[in-house]
């Protein structure tokens, strides 16, 4: 095939700075890499495969054409440039919330429902799923595919790099000003401090008490899976975690079921680790993650109160996994099927 022109928007972002490191040592073949991002960022510096390129300022292009066109900035400028793009012949692989629960946008996670990519009623655009919806539809998809499933209850406990590099460096100078007997600055990116603190709270609470990561569990879990009529509910809290997200979830099927079902399925399941005895093998924590490109489970055991009920722990790099290797692994999945690149 051809090799592409590619562009990134958010390049200088959290998501955008991992999706270059992954684009560089995938075997995507790129003609042309365009960085853009606000005019803050505008004549950075950004080494990719052996050349120099420069960060250019979005609200200054005029030559939209490119191959592929990932948007990494956030749903206002997704909702905005997203189209523009599309309109100039890209695939627009789109990070944001913006188009994921539109019925004429796929939202894609390439192991679970790869075939969507080809039917795309809105030319041009495919979404890539909330983080953690993917990390959960990855561990569920083997499971509520082989067994009956009745609910699903779930908490999260979500990195500061969720909401991006100010969420980073707001958790970093917090700790420190803790640390040094300070209060430090106000909150910013979160509703209170989160240095030595957890949150219960991720994105606005609507009238209902919903907070809005919340509803996007359910919905978007409910599109990946072709499941709409799936019981999902969560409460979603933000924890003094850098990067990595995880998850407790709880699930009760129709019928009883079997560990060692369970162990099996999940056992075979591409890009998801198990850890099927936690006594010699232990579990995994998000710092101390052995493999970024997987998603992680441990603590898997059966309800001793309930044969239906069955818990596990999914953790996983939320800007690997959850954003940056999703859009790429979408991006490839396009080439090998010959929606783009002919």
């Amino acid at each position: 095939m051809r090799s592409l022109n590619i562009s990134i928007v958010g390049a200088t972002g959290v998501v955008g700075a991992k999706l270059i490191k992954l684009l560089e040592v995938s075997p995507v073949p790129v003609n042309r890499l365009r960085l853009l991002a606000s005019r803050n960022s505008a004549g950075r510096q950004v080494r990719f495969r052996d050349e120099i390129c420069f960060v250019e300022a979005l609200d200054e292009i005029g030559d939209l054409e490119t191959d592929i066109a990932f948007l990494c900035a956030g749903s206002a400028v997704s909702l905005e440039w997203a189209p523009r793009f599309a309109a100039q012949g890209a695939m627009v692989i789109d990070n944001s919330n913006a188009f994921r629960m539109d019925s004429d946008v796929p939202l894609v996670v390439p192991q679970i429902n790869p075939s969507v990519l080809s039917h795309r009623p809105r030319p041009g655009i495919v979404a890539n799923p909330n983080c953690t919806t993917i990390q959960l539809a990855r561990a569920l998809r083997p499971l509520v595919t082989a067994l009956d499933v009745h609910q699903i209850i779930l908490a999260t406990y979500q990195a500061a790099s969720g909401v991006g590099l100010m969420g980073i460096d707001e958790l970093r100078n917090g700790t420190r000003a803790a640390l040094e007997g300070s209060s430090g600055p106000p909150a910013a990116r979160f509703p209170v401090p989160l240095q030595f603190n957890v949150i219960p709270q991720v994105g606005e609470i609507d009238l209902e008490g919903v907070a809005l990561e919340e509803r996007k569990l359910v919905q978007e879990a409910r599109k990946i899976l072709a499941m709409p009529d799936l019981r999902l509910t969560s409460t979603c809290v933000r924890v003094p975690v850098e990067n990595g997200h995880s998850e407790a979830v709880y699930i009760e099927f129709e019928k009883p079921v079997c560990l060692q079902q369970v162990h099996e399925l999940l056992a075979q399941e591409e890009g998801v680790r198990l850890y099927a005895d936690g006594i010699r093998e232990g579990y995994p924590t998000p710092r101390f993650l052995t493999n970024p490109a997987d998603v992680h489970v441990a603590r898997v055991r059966v309800n001793p109160e309930n044969p239906r009920g069955l818990w596990l722990w999914v953790v996983a790099d939320n800007l690997q996994v959850g954003a940056a290797l999703n859009a790429l692994l979408i991006a490839q999945l396009a080439i090998a099927n010959r929606v783009i690149g002919k």
